[in-house]
């Protein structure tokens, strides 16, 4: 993108938002696991997609659960996207960002993010453990599957819960990328 063209679109973001036309800002973050988009709400970051994700999907996505007012606005994101590239780059061991938890649902499933976010770097837990904290000790597959739609990954670290055997089990952008994030971390 060239600099008169991001200059346009942080103008256009600036104005959109100053008439209360702006819900969603989103931009790209390169990083070792790919390209990834982070979108954010007034309320915090509420989607960050993988690589293997289709952006226009994802963009699609957000303008019918939350609103069509989307707007590529990289500058509202510069300091999640600087936590993200901190983090990769192995320095940073707690995202700050604020996050806006709407797109994770309501009862079960949001109990489990919620509890999956308060894993330390570098740790690790089980879906069996996660399920037991949100309530229902036996519902660990019913766990892997809220983790299996996490929408702010990386973040909410739902790469840090494992199976019960210490097996990886799955990871929405894929056991590479889970196990990669995991050594990072160095909890393999």
């Amino acid at each position: 993108m060239t600099s008169v063209n991001a200059d346009l679109l942080e103008r256009l973001a600036q104005r959109a938002e100053a008439e209360g036309l702006l819900d969603v800002a989103y931009a790209e973050v390169d990083s070792p696991i790919g390209h990834l988009l982070v979108a954010s709400t007034p309320k915090g970051v509420v989607r960050l997609s993988f690589p293997s994700e289709d952006e226009a999907d994802v963009l699609d996505e957000l303008a019918t659960r939350l609103s069509p007012r989307i707007l590529e606005a990289p500058a509202k994101l510069d300091a999640v996207r600087r936590e993200l590239d901190e983090y990769f780059e192995g320095h940073l061991k707690n995202f700050k960002a604020k996050l806006d938890w709407t797109l994770t649902g309501q009862g079960f499933r949001h109990e489990i993010l919620k509890h999956t976010a308060k894993i330390p770097y570098g740790g690790t837990s089980t879906y069996m453990e996660m399920a037991t904290k949100a309530g229902n000790r036996k519902a660990y597959r019913a766990a892997g599957n809220a983790l299996g739609s996490n929408p702010i990954p990386v973040i909410v670290p739902c790469h840090r819960v494992l199976a019960t055997g210490g097996g990886l089990g799955g990871y929405g952008g894929g056991l590479e990328v889970k196990e990669r994030l995991l050594h990072l971390e160095g909890a393999l």
